[in-house]
This record gives C-alpha cells, sequence and structure tokens, in this order.
C-alpha cells in the first residue's frame, strides 16, 4: 500500500490531502498518476506538471515505486 500525499493545486483537484493506494507489484510513478487522473478526469492538467517524490526523491515516470512508499505530488509553486 502506498501512501499519497498532495499539495497546492493537486490537493485542491482531487478534493484530499492525501489518501493510501494500492498497486500491483512493479507498478511506475506513472501508473500512479494515472490511476489518479482515471478516477478524477478533472484533475488530469494539474497531475500532468506535478513533480513527483517517492520516499523523499523526485521520481521519473517510469520509476517503480515500491510498496510502502510515500508518494508526493507537488504542483509547481509560485510566489515570493
Amino acid at each position: 500500500m502506498l501512501e499519497l500525499r498532495y499539495f497546492a493545486a493537486a490537493r485542491a483537484a482531487l478534493g484530499l490531502s492525501g489518501e493510501s493506494l494500492t498497486m500491483p507489484d512493479g507498478a511506475t510513478v506513472g501508473d500512479v498518476v494515472g490511476r489518479l487522473g482515471a478516477r478524477t478526469p478533472g484533475a488530469t492538467p494539474v497531475l500532468a506538471r506535478c513533480s513527483v517524490l517517492v520516499d523523499g526523491r523526485r521520481a521519473a515516470p517510469d520509476d517503480v515505486v515500491p510498496d510502502g512508499a510515500t508518494v508526493d505530488l507537488l504542483p509547481p509553486f509560485a510566489g515570493g
């Protein structure tokens, strides 16, 4: 099971600050983001712009997410 945490615009688009998600063995970051987008289609544009961290490290779409990982979705931030 994965622990997902959503920040800023990702939180607003998904309507949650976080959740637990079960994915099959060998699931990639792209698989996780794809499942979220399929479940909440209006969030897809935001998810496409998010940086994804797996256990605190930036991850690419084809990186495998190990069971028990914490996955953070961080949309671009701006401000000063």
